[in-house]
């Protein structure tokens, strides 16, 4: 179920927002602009409506979060019985191509993370044809609309359903990038994508 109003939190590109619960759980977005249809609705219904969600596998001991400093860079840190990691959510500012990335960063010990993406266009109605690229990059499809996941984490699909586990160590920085564009333009490649959206904001790769 979606979280209470007041656990999520916004980011944003000044064309379009996203609401970020504590759980690590990306449950709104109307992508690209604020008057486009919601690719994930989960806010509105329930998480087959479309949401992504970036969490520790097992018990979570403590959730914080804060802003940096005068600007819409969230930050959610989990500590677990293992270890802390910090997940950094924003959408930089761009041209043609509107992006969310998420970095999961190591901060001590050992954190098994799982990733859980359900993209819905229409507000949730309109299931994409998923497809993996030679790269790895992962394209999901559905009439005009398009969006492009690169990481480096291996995913699988599991019931419309788009899921990952991975390990993160003291020091490491584990990205995510989702970028929506027209069906009708090419994917960037993942290196350079990934390279352009986390170099806007230097200090994410510790």
């Amino acid at each position: 179920m979606p979280s209470r109003i007041e656990d999520y939190a916004l980011i944003g590109d000044c064309e379009a927002a996203a609401l970020v619960g504590r759980n690590g759980s990306l449950d709104w977005l109307c992508w690209p602009r604020f008057d486009s249809d919601a690719c994930f609705a989960a806010l509105l219904g329930t998480d087959e409506h479309g949401h992504w969600q970036i969490a520790p596998r097992d018990g979570i001991a403590s959730i914080t979060r804060r802003y940096r400093p005068n600007t819409l860079i969230l930050e959610t840190r989990f500590e677990c019985g293992d270890g802390a990691v910090t997940l950094v959510d924003f959408m930089p500012i761009q041209g043609t191509r509107s992006s969310v990335a998420r970095l999961v960063i190591g901060e001590h010990g050992r954190v098994t993370m799982s990733t859980r993406l359900v993209l819905r266009f229409g507000y949730g109605s309109i299931v994409p044809w998923v497809t993996r690229l030679d790269d790895g990059t992962l394209r999901a499809v559905a009439g005009p609309d398009m969006a492009v996941l690169r990481t480096p984490v291996q995913l699988t699909g599991q019931n419309l359903t788009t899921v990952g586990e991975f390990t993160v160590v003291a020091g490491q920085t584990v990205p995510f990038v989702l970028t929506r564009q027209r069906s009708t333009f090419g994917p960037l490649g993942r290196k350079n994508a990934c390279r352009r959206d986390t170099a806007r904001i230097p200090s994410c790769a510790r």
